[in-house]
């Protein structure tokens, strides 16, 4: 199979990149700067898609850079950054002669409003009520495909939580104050975390390009791209620490987070929601680090 990957080259890309290839599959990544085996977006816009029977949209300005301030031109990078990016690509497969038969499309699970009690799953209904949710809202939105199209490209969203993994994400900024024991809750560590190990977002993204017997639907799939399990702040904290065998006894109280991140970006962290891969299991999927121990253990090499 040849798969087109919007993003390749960052933290998820590069993981999803290894595990199709180890398949044997040939990938074309879509990036700002030409290279051996890639395409750039300028590319993609004016020549149209190369001949594909797979594409994925990975392209996003990094939401929690420390480096970028939270203002209204860091706003913009991050709509424009996957907004554009992810129209660009479904205006490809709707214009190619030979679209793909698979288009997977990456978000988030900031569409669901955080919750102490509820828990959502990919049927749960949600309206846009802040930043993070009105862009998961445009995002989507960019990627659906005309009807015509959608008859002919199955079309699935995956929509991630935390992505956890050695080699960037989450992690990255994580470890080295966990391993200095400065780790501790973030805000009041009751909130739901959900998460999921970068190796199995991969495997899902994998799984959801694989042809189906059945005709796509005009409506896109959503998979929540979630662990089943369902952890708080507090016992991800608790369960990295032990794992790393350190102390997690400095909270960072909420206050800090606003007036560091920006409140609207500070929510990720200090709020969070209850979600369930529900249809991703239903479909076969089967997770490698379905608990916070199988996944951390394998992430700091224990």
């Amino acid at each position: 199979m040849r798969v087109v990957i919007g993003g390749g080259s960052g933290f998820v890309g590069r993981e999803l990149t290894r595990l199709l290839k180890s398949k044997g599959h040939e990938i074309t990544i879509i990036s700002r700067q030409p290279g051996p085996g890639k395409i750039t977006w300028a590319e993609v816009e004016s020549g149209g898609l190369p001949p594909c029977e797979g594409a994925v949209n990975l392209a996003g300005e990094n939401i929690m850079n420390p480096l970028r301030r939270w203002n209204d031109s860091y706003k913009k990078d991050l709509v424009t950054s996957r907004v554009n990016t992810t129209r660009i690509l479904a205006q490809a497969i709707a214009a190619s002669p030979t679209p793909p038969l698979s288009w997977v499309l990456v978000t988030g699970v900031a569409c669901y409003k955080p919750s102490l009690q509820t828990q959502y799953t990919e049927e749960s209904e949600w309206t846009p009520f802040d930043f993070l949710s009105r862009l998961v809202k445009e995002w989507e939105t960019a990627g659906q495909l005309p009807e015509n199209s959608a008859k002919k490209t199955r079309q699935m969203i995956i929509r991630p939580g935390a992505v956890l993994g050695r080699d960037g994400g989450a992690m990255k900024q994580m470890l080295v104050p966990f391993w200095l024991g400065l780790g501790g809750t973030l805000g009041s560590g009751r909130q739901p975390f959900p998460w999921i190990h970068v190796s199995d977002l991969a495997g899902i993204i994998a799984h959801a390009l694989e042809p189906k017997e059945e005709p796509p639907s005009t409506e896109p799939d959503v998979f929540n791209g979630v662990a089943p399990a369902l952890n708080t702040n507090f016992e991800f904290t608790k369960e990295l620490g032990r794992t790393l065998k350190r102390p997690t006894i400095f909270p960072v109280p909420g206050f800090f987070l606003d007036a560091f991140l920006g409140s609207e970006r500070a929510v990720i962290l200090t709020q969070g929601q209850k979600v369930v891969p529900k249809k991703t299991l239903e479909s076969g999927f089967e997770f490698q680090y379905p608990n916070l121990t199988s996944a951390l253990k394998e992430i700091v090499g224990y």
